[in-house]
């Protein structure tokens, strides 16, 4: 799979997300409070809602709507209602850039 430039690292604030959309599909950004850098599927597994939305703590996600609680680094599911995990894709940075593999 090619890599694919999704962003600067400065379009993304520490402890945050941005939507990333690409060929159809939604994508979720997120720098850690360590600055390091994680790509999710851009839409909680309950009911689909953007977690661009969302609160990042940490290595979270929250999504707005229900309040489901997503590891951004694994797709783990930490807090239900949502059951699925995320899908996550890898994900580095070269020359200030932020790059996904899809």
């Amino acid at each position: 799979m090619p890599w694919i430039n999704a962003c600067s690292t400065d379009d993304i604030d520490a402890e945050d997300v941005i939507r990333f959309d690409h060929e159809g599909r939604t994508f979720a950004i997120y720098r850690n409070h360590e600055d390091a850098y994680f790509c999710t599927d851009g839409l909680c597994t309950h009911e689909e809602i953007h977690l661009c939305d969302g609160l990042v703590v940490e290595n979270t996600i929250e999504c707005p709507k229900h309040a489901s609680i997503f590891n951004f680094a694994d797709g783990e599911v930490e807090t239900p209602p949502a059951c699925e995990n995320l899908a996550t894709y890898p994900t580095k940075v070269e020359g200030g850039r932020v790059l996904i593999e899809i």
